[in-house]
């Protein structure tokens, strides 16, 4: 089997373990991210993480802290096949000659090329997920985009082609997934190279066990989320926002706006969900991708 082909089939691998894993941390995250502000002396529909699994449970049950996987779940192979595949392909033009190891720099250039790619698939992926998760935490908030009870990803697509512009409809957002998929795939390849390095004490990381390749790849998917984390903030509230009537015009409009009504901390809402996730989430992903790399000879 060609490099190229072990990479997509060992990518998909991990894709399916990290979204198994890290679904319902990841909707939680969007729940907190999308919620409405209050109004004056109201509180706001979730005090935190935990209140908001209560209430996701109590009212949808348990699948509801699953809701939005269909959309990631049938594209995980698409988007990891390109992720991997893309990056082992810039690794092979790096490379000084075959079999040699990269540096940790190379490692960073290759993940932001990846990051890149993966971007175009991510957006329309990411719009559909965010709209189902969010769906009950802006319920009766007015919100147009969410004004359609959504029954599943494909109905979600199917409203956003006939009602939001068709095709550019579903690459609402596409700015900030650029500027998330690019530096935090940069982020999470270099640490996650340099992690194994330091633990095989030199570039040659073959001989490394799977405890180690958990640690390396869990200390890898924080470094995504602790790299980017505000700009995926602006992503959700833009992908979620009234079609008819936009609260925020771009990027930057959503960017100062959430820092202007809520400070600081508005732009790190579900960090700690996100954070939960992506330790275990990507720790599972690359030790898939690595077990089934090796399997595959």
């Amino acid at each position: 089997m060609g490099d190229v082909a072990k990479d997509l089939t060992a990518g998909t691998v991990g894709g399916a373990a990290q979204l198994i894993v890290g679904h319902p941390f990841d909707t939680i995250k969007v729940k907190l991210q999308s919620q409405p502000t209050p109004l004056p002396g109201q509180p706001l529909k979730y005090s935190g993480a935990i209140d908001a699994v209560k209430q996701t449970i109590a009212a949808e049950g348990p699948r509801g802290l699953y809701k939005g996987m269909g959309a990631p779940l049938a594209t995980v192979a698409a988007f990891n096949a390109v992720l991997f595949s893309i990056r082992g392909k810039l690794e092979t033009l790096l490379r000084s000659h075959p079999g040699a190891s990269l540096t940790i720099n190379q490692q960073v250039l290759c993940g932001a090329g990846a990051g890149l790619a993966v971007s175009f698939l991510a957006c329309p992926t990411e719009l559909v997920k965010c709209r189902l998760q969010a769906q009950s935490a802006l319920a009766g908030s007015g919100t147009a985009a969410m004004g359609v009870n959504y029954g599943g990803p494909m109905d979600v697509a199917r409203h956003v082609l006939r009602s939001e512009g068709g095709i550019k409809g579903l690459f609402k957002g596409l700015v900030p997934t650029m500027a998330r998929e690019v530096p935090g795939n940069a982020a999470m390849f270099g640490v996650y190279e340099a992690t194994k390095q330091l633990l095989a004490g030199g570039p040659d990381t073959s001989g490394l066990g799977r405890g180690s390749q958990i640690i390396a790849g869990g200390l890898a998917g924080a470094s995504f989320w602790f790299m980017v984390y505000p700009t995926d903030v602006v992503k959700s509230v833009i992908q979620v926002d009234d079609y008819k009537n936009p609260k925020f015009s771009g990027s930057i409009d959503a960017f100062r706006k959430i820092q202007a009504s809520e400070g600081f901390k508005g732009l790190y809402k579900g960090f700690g969900p996100a954070m939960a996730r992506s330790v275990p989430a990507n720790a599972a992903c690359f030790l898939a991708y690595e077990m089934t790399k090796s399997a595959l000879g």
